[in-house]
């Protein structure tokens, strides 16, 4: 007989966006990870799981604030479903961790009493499934944290009938959250090595860590955040997913994603040729965004050479979209270049000489990507606006 449930991983709830500046769209993407449960929830009724499978980092952190510990309960609670779920990395296990704590557990006991916390590295039996935990009891494992999985089933004794499932947080093959962070690659750790597991004899690898839905292995998937938490890297990295996982003892695991995102992450490299190169970015910043606003967030990489007004032109469009995104995270490689008719404004002044000598000074100090040169470019901006404003 099939079974359905749900596979879920790194929550990281009360994330604190340090990154973004402004406290209320800190706040906004905040309560978006704790609203994602509730799209969990949903998924739930709709695809009649039997349980719903976190496989690590409920928790952003080892000490969540009181608020989040109360929301995530809570939300889990209204899933209706057991919930099965795994310290990881963020929120590792071991003395003194929230999940012994007595503010959690009177919560968990109160809000969300189909939590089914599995902190001990032992198989565990219920009515729909065997479970092999691996969960992480500090930061960083030194050895493979799945490793005592390899001789759990030499004695036997488990029901025929019960599909075998694995719950692990940590990388393989080379995949760890680490190398997906904006902050840039770190060592992988928590290795967990899939080739050394009796996989004949399991059903379904339920991974955590990589933050993109990926499959690593004919029975093995990480599923990712359900909320997107960065910029994306690469087409591996598909973010924003639920699995549904369909398994019957002995069988292959069917997996399907479910959409679950609704903050965009967004990545947009642009060089401009000439000034009409704002209006093609224009028409691609629609494309990708439109006219939604506190939605989004934007890595935008800029390069290429633009006009003295077309520039001043481009400084308000980036001023636009700062307000209207969620977090404007901008590296800005554009060189002023003044056009012919910019050129010949500035410097040929006959009648104003002082200008044309400190306009041609300006715009050898703009090339370049020094400090300097920067400074230069916005001088030579706000003197052609300065001239454009006496004719």
């Amino acid at each position: 007989m099939s079974l359905t449930f749900l596979h879920s991983a790194d929550w990281q709830l009360g994330k604190p966006f340090a990154r973004i500046v402004d406290e209320a769209k800190r706040t906004r993407l905040q309560q978006e990870r704790l609203d994602c449960l509730h799209r969990i929830a949903a998924a739930v009724k709709e695809q009649q799981a039997a349980f719903v499978v976190v496989a690590g980092d409920l928790f952003d952190t080892a000490s969540p604030t009181k608020a989040t510990v109360s929301a995530a309960c809570g939300a889990i609670g209204a899933m209706g479903v057991p919930v099965f779920a795994i310290p990881g990395n963020h929120d590792h296990g071991g003395p003194g961790c929230v999940w012994e704590q007595e503010f959690f557990l009177r919560e968990s006991r109160q809000l969300a009493p189909n939590l089914r916390l599995l902190l001990a590295p032992e198989p565990v039996v219920t009515e729909h499934a065997v479970f092999f935990p691996a969960p992480l009891l500090r930061r960083h494992e030194a050895g493979d944290p799945a490793a005592w999985i390899r001789g759990a089933l030499d004695g036997g004794g488990f029901p025929a009938e019960l599909p075998r499932i694995v719950i692990a947080h940590g990388s393989v093959q080379g995949f760890s959250s680490a190398a997906d962070d904006e902050e840039g690659p770190g060592a992988a750790a928590n290795r967990i090595e899939l080739d050394r597991l009796p996989l004949a004899e399991l059903d379904y690898l339920a991974l955590g860590d990589w933050h993109g839905m990926k499959q690593v292995g004919p029975k093995a998937w990480y599923a990712g955040t359900p909320e997107p938490d960065r910029f994306p890297k690469g087409e591996s990295n598909a973010p924003g997913h639920l699995l549904k996982v369909t398994v019957t003892r002995g069988g292959a695991p069917v997996v399907e994603p479910l959409p679950s995102a609704r903050v965009g992450w967004h990545h947009l490299a642009f060089s401009f040729a000439d000034d009409s190169g704002l209006d093609r970015l224009a028409e691609q910043l629609d494309a990708q965004i439109g006219t939604r606003t506190g939605a989004d967030l934007l890595h935008l990489e800029l390069d290429g050479f633009l006009g003295i007004a077309a520039s001043a032109r481009l400084e308000q469009v980036l001023e636009s979209w700062d307000a209207r995104l969620l977090r404007l995270k901008l590296n800005p490689r554009v060189r002023v270049t003044p056009s012919d008719e910019e050129m010949a404004a500035l410097v040929e002044r006959p009648d104003d000489p002082l200008i044309a000598r400190v306009a041609r000074q300006l715009v050898q100090e703009a090339a370049g990507d020094s400090e300097e040169a920067a400074v230069a470019r916005i001088a030579l901006r706000e003197l052609h606006a300065a001239c454009e404003g006496k004719s």
